[in-house]
């Protein structure tokens, strides 16, 4: 017996062996060989539905595990709020889950959901609003039936809405301890301007102004299921989630909102080199320009070009220079985002110790210029289109990604063409049309530059280059921006 098993161990190993013997292990990553990759980019239509009440879904099937995730957007936004009640949307978005339902309190929702291994969310944004649920496919019926109640008819219990309130208010103070936290909402000042929707901040008087009534009225009007695309994956037979959703949306009656569009104006600061004091032994640098919108067929240019500039990582030229090259700083790069409703932006940003904040800001202008004035090489483009056309299929890696870029497509209004292109447009990308994309948008004459730091340190410079922040200033004038008060906002 024991002889008849090590007979059958040794012709398993044999037969385990024999494919490393056919394929043996090259003795350098370069001559790693792979097959091509063979990958086609879902159809929206497949897995799209109009219900019966107005709202559009898009369903996958998915068994992979025994989950159902449901997704919702919403057309709202904070765009919407009425002057002076500033936090009002977010305020709502948040109440939706915390505050119970017009049947079960808040501590009932609570414990409901808890009993089903439910996970509900719910919130509002800019321009958008959101509802998730996340469930075991054995408790959808209860859990669906409990999700679209608090969608619905939301309680906002008033010591529910007390305790956000306050909680709000207790982070309003802390709005200028962190400099990263000054830099984000500043860089979106210089940006889109003092008066555009983004930059109108909650502040002490409109948080304490808002009342349940409020978050009543800000509900009724603009929360409907016509104004609703939801994506739904999991463990479920299509035409029974159908029915599922139309059997539980049903009784929710009501035209479908007008809702007024995103407005589409910015107005840019002038640009130059801000600075605002932060006693921090590390500065914060960001500079930028607002970009284009993605309806622009340059996208796909500026996409490669933000890729070589900063955007992919260690492969790029700022993290190479700043970070690997110098040592300047730990996290260095570019992004570039393509707006939907108004210009998008492209920005370069860096945290590097007070004392080399000039010379590391030097170096990015300097990476900025070189993009502008010659071409990039063929490995440098070669090997960015590949990563970009590589790993699209990762982008649709799950039935819930995949519906959900659907969903999502259909509210903002995507061109249906760009998903199925995006790889031919790509690849069509010359080093070319990377110059000639970097010298009509990245015009160094109209970045800002917002540094946040330790001013006097940050003048003192590191001793070996004798570079001064007003040396990378129009007319050597850098602009001083002082802290806003944390409840008011304003500025002294």
């Amino acid at each position: 017996m024991n002889a008849k098993r090590l007979a059958l161990a040794a012709a398993v190993a044999a037969g385990l062996a024999l494919p490393a013997a056919a394929q043996p292990i090259p003795d350098h990553p370069e001559k790693l060989s792979f097959k091509p990759i063979d990958f086609t980019v879902p159809r929206a239509g497949d897995s799209r539905v109009p219900l019966k009440n107005g709202m559009v879904v898009y369903i996958a099937e998915d068994r992979t595990l025994p989950l159902v995730n449901l997704s919702i957007l919403i057309r709202t936004g904070s765009y919407l709020e009425p002057p002076g009640k500033e936090g009002l949307a977010a305020l709502t978005g948040s109440m939706i889950r915390r505050g119970g339902t017009r049947i079960l309190t808040a501590e009932q929702l609570d414990e409901k959901l808890d009993f089903l291994a439910a996970q509900a969310s719910t919130g509002v944004g800019d321009t958008q609003g959101s509802a998730g649920l996340n469930c075991l496919a054995d408790n959808l019926d209860e859990s669906l039936r409990i999700f679209v109640e608090m969608l619905r008819e939301p309680r906002f219990q008033e010591d529910r809405l007390a305790l956000a309130k306050e909680q709000t208010l207790q982070e309003m103070k802390k709005r200028n301890d962190d400099s990263g936290d000054i830099e984000h909402r500043e860089w979106n000042v210089l940006l889109y301007g003092e008066k555009h929707f983004t930059n109108r901040f909650p502040t002490a008087a409109s948080i304490s102004s808002i009342t349940r009534d409020d978050l009543v009225a800000f509900h009724r009007k603009w929360f409907h299921p016509g104004s609703m695309i939801a994506a739904v994956a999991g463990a479920f037979d299509r035409p029974e989630m159908v029915r599922k959703l139309e059997a539980a949306l049903a009784g929710w009656p009501g035209p479908k909102p007008a809702v007024p569009p995103v407005p589409a104006e910015i107005a840019p600061a002038a640009p130059g080199v801000y600075r605002i004091e932060k006693d921090v032994n590390q500065g914060r640098v960001s500079l930028g320009l607002p970009a284009v919108k993605r309806d622009n067929p340059d996208i796909y240019a500026l996409e490669v070009m933000n890729e070589i500039l900063g955007g992919s990582g260690f492969t790029s030229r700022i993290t190479r220079t700043v970070r690997s090259n110098e040592g300047l700083a730990y996290s260095a790069g570019s992004g570039i985002r393509f707006g939907i409703y108004y210009p998008g932006a492209f920005r370069a940003a860096f945290q590097s110790k007070s004392r080399t904040v000039t010379y590391a800001l030097q170096l990015v202008l300097d990476e900025i210029g070189k993009m502008r004035e010659g071409q990039v090489s063929e490995e440098e483009l070669d090997t960015i289109k590949k990563n970009l056309i590589e790993t699209l299929p990762s982008t649709f890696a799950s039935k819930a990604q995949t519906v959900a870029i659907f969903a999502s497509d259909e509210f903002t209004g995507r061109d249906p063409s760009y998903w199925p292109r995006y790889r031919e447009r790509i690849a069509a990308v010359t080093a070319a049309d990377v110059q000639r994309v970097a010298q009509k948008y990245l015009d160094p004459s109209k970045l800002a530059v917002l540094v946040v730091g330790n001013q006097k340190e940050i003048d003192l410079g590191d001793g070996k280059h004798a570079v001064k922040l007003e040396d990378l200033a129009p007319q050597h004038q850098v602009k001083v921006l002082p802290l806003r008060d944390p409840l008011t906002m304003k500025m002294p």
